[in-house]
């Protein structure tokens, strides 16, 4: 073996590189090896077209955890974020719209068009959800219990997870239970009448779930997209200046300023295992680095089937793995355009609704249709579509004249029923622009250049299993002491040295920087 570390990082997306600046700030000597060119995983910002620096995957923050921001200077590395205002933007086929602003009596006055009543709900809801909020993120930096209990302390640690709820009404309490289990549309009819205000609302359930708004689980979805904030507002989301890229690079850039080497191009071939124990790595060069502790940034399909030898993991472990369902039903479009959308419900360009983030979802039934065509493996006819256009506040990203827009979409499913998505890729980025210019009828002109990223491109690009963007299902019986299974949620793997830090272990995905963030913990614990 050439060389010797404290630990190894596989992969520099940003919780391996989270992992590894913690350590490093421990005094640890640490490696990290990228397979790409650039670190960051999926938060990376690319120049996919001369002079153009694009999200392409990750392209909004909100959910990185102050503590990580802090402890790591992050803002001291150049992390800045421009906080979204207006919120969100959806237009309706009656040529009605919906604005949703930092504001509450912007807001307000905005749901009134729909519904006085939710109008007036709607303030409670936000801190109902707050509320909910809270107890749910005091878990993310936690390290879960052990699953089942075994002995006392197992058991003394449920009772400080039983605790973080005293705070919480009978009725909070009753609707924490439900939240885990209901479908986000069951959890918004609890609260409001209008179809508008609910499906604006139920996006945030179903980005990046295998489900539809009336599917059960999703309401956890929706409450974890209002963990984090910005600005001190809960739930509000921001572009980061620089694009995505900006919040791996502060972090790579604290980790190297405290000793961290980290290598790109250099993907690993191998964990290393003995006796055991983990012994390092070897890279698809040929290379051996040697180290005492192997952190695993990629999934944990990726990790424990095609890097590791199955036989130095317990036939049980395996078969869980195995188990653990990956396949993704999201889509990224990118596109360079030559001028903006102009909705025939609100024009103008550039206007407010351009510097949000603008929904193509009329109704639940729209969205629980796009749902069951991906259920039966054929990509939605009418997709549920979020667009941002991150150059209304950073002009740098493109050249003069030119916008960068995002789109996100579900429901895009990476088993297909018919077909190949090589050969389907371009007609449902044909389709996809089709349901915008219902809306926006300038769409197709103004489009210069696409990329299209359908789950199987986004698992050939990151290296994520099935094009999963959370490393696996974000659904109840794989999350906290189920993350990536029950007996292994705790950071550490079934081989001494060898631990878990994305976002296949617990708190799941999202950029929010708690994986790597408990796992570095978990680390210096041990050692």
């Amino acid at each position: 073996m050439t060389a010797r570390y404290d630990a190894v990082i596989v992969g520099g997306g940003h919780n391996g590189l989270v992992t590894a600046a913690y350590l490093a700030r421990a005094g640890r000597k640490v490696l990290v090896l990228e397979k790409r060119e650039m670190v960051g995983g999926c938060a990376v910002t690319e120049e996919i077209w001369p002079g153009c620096r694009v999200s392409t995957a990750s392209y909004l923050t909100s959910l990185l955890q102050e503590k990580v921001i802090q402890d790591l200077e992050l803002e001291k590395f150049g992390y800045a974020v421009d906080a979204k205002d207006p919120a969100f933007f959806s237009p309706f086929p009656d040529g009605r719209h919906l604005f949703m602003w930092q504001d509450a009596q912007r807001t307000h006055d905005e749901i009134a068009k729909f519904s006085r009543k939710d109008a007036e709900r709607f303030g409670e809801y936000e801190a109902h959800l707050e509320k909910l909020a809270l107890v749910a993120e005091s878990m993310l930096l936690l390290t879960p219990p052990e699953f089942p209990p075994h002995s006392l302390s197992d058991f003394a640690d449920w009772m400080k997870i039983t605790a973080k709820m005293r705070g919480l009404s009978k009725r909070e309490v009753v609707s924490l239970v439900k939240v885990f289990t209901q479908s986000a549309a069951d959890f918004l009819d609890d609260w409001f009448e209008s179809e508008q205000v609910k499906v604006t609302l139920a996006t945030d359930g179903v980005i990046g779930a295998n489900g539809g708004p009336r599917s059960a689980g999703t309401a956890y979805i929706l409450l974890h997209h209002c963990m984090g904030g910005l600005a001190g507002k809960r739930g509000l989301w921001g572009f980061v200046r620089g694009g995505m890229g900006a919040v791996s690079e502060a972090i790579a850039a604290s980790a190297r300023s405290r000793g961290a080497e980290i290598r790109t191009q250099a993907p690993v071939q191998q964990i290393l295992v003995k006796d055991g124990r983990v012994q390092g790595v070897v890279l698809e060069s040929g290379e051996e680095v040697a180290a005492n502790v192997v952190a695993s940034g990629v999934d944990p399909k990726i990790t424990f089937l095609k890097l590791m030898d199955e036989r130095s993991l317990p036939g049980d472990f395996v078969a869980g793995i195995r188990r653990f369902r990956t396949e993704g039903t999201s889509c990224k479009i990118n596109l360079l355009l030559n001028g903006l959308p102009e909705f025939t419900c609100y024009p103008g360009a550039p206007g407010p609704h351009h510097k949000a983030t603008m929904h193509i979802c009329p109704d639940m039934d729209y969205v629980e249709r796009a749902w069951d065509d991906a259920k039966y493996g054929r990509p939605s006819h009418s997709p549920l579509l979020e667009m941002t256009v991150p150059t209304m506040y950073d002009p740098s990203l493109a050249p003069e004249g030119k916008h960068i827009m995002g789109i996100f979409l579900q429901y895009a499913p990476y088993t297909l029923r018919n077909g190949s998505w090589d050969a389907l890729r371009e007609p449902f980025a044909d389709r996809v622009l089709e349901v915008i210019s219902g809306y926006a009828p300038n769409m197709k002109s103004i489009v210069e250049a696409r990329q299209v990223l359908t789950p199987l491109d986004l698992e050939r690009r990151f290296a994520i299993t099935g094009g999963n963007i959370f490393h696996g299902e974000m659904s109840l019986d794989q999350m906290f002491v189920m993350r990536p299974m029950a007996g292994s949620a705790r950071y550490r793997m079934p081989v001494k040295g060898l631990y878990l830090c994305g976002s296949g272990a617990h708190p799941g995905g999202g950029v929010m920087g708690a994986p790597g963030h408990n796992a570095a913990r978990e680390i210096l614990k041990d050692r």
